[in-house]
């Protein structure tokens, strides 16, 4: 209903916000509707992203790679990478499931962006600094990535650095 009544962009994203948390039509319907009415907007689509990233459903790393191929993205725009694999990196409960999928999906993004632009794969390889405070499943999946980023062939120094840094 708050989308609905929504009369300028920020009620419109308070609305989505909301319906982020929700398992209904409505939901999609409410993010498509958003997406045709500011698709001209690339930092509003930011936001529409950003969402959806951040969404506690079940799902939400299948949506995030979905996304990944919109039109909206390009790995090579840092605030493209920014709000959807940032946002999705920032989803304490989504990144850190326990099948590891959270962190493939950030691990992934990190080992590509890294030959496009260092300092936002080092930025992004921070989601993995406190590898050490979680179960040693979860331990050994977070160390796994940091390890594989170790061995991108070229690594920056920017995320030799921060990797080397985490896992030392």
């Amino acid at each position: 209903a708050h989308y609905r009544a929504a009369t300028n962009m920020t009620d419109s994203i308070a609305g989505l916000a909301a319906l982020t948390r929700m398992d209904s039509p409505k939901r999609q319907a409410a993010f498509d509707h958003f997406h045709d009415r500011f698709k001209n907007d690339p930092l509003v689509l930011d936001k529409w992203m950003g969402l959806q990233a951040g969404s506690c459903l079940p799902g939400t790393a299948d949506a995030v790679r979905k996304l990944m191929k919109h039109s909206a993205y390009d790995v090579k725009n840092p605030n493209r990478v920014r709000s959807l694999v940032g946002a999705f990196a920032g989803n304490h409960l989504r990144f850190h499931a326990a099948d590891g999928s959270g962190y493939a999906l950030v691990g992934e993004t990190i080992r590509t962006v890294d030959s496009i632009n260092p300092q936002v794969s080092s930025r992004m390889a921070a989601a993995f600094e406190a590898w050490r405070r979680y179960d040693p499943k979860r331990q050994a999946l977070m160390r796994g990535e940091l390890e594989s980023m170790l061995k991108i062939e070229g690594i920056s120094p920017n995320l030799f650095e921060v990797a080397t840094k985490m896992l030392g």
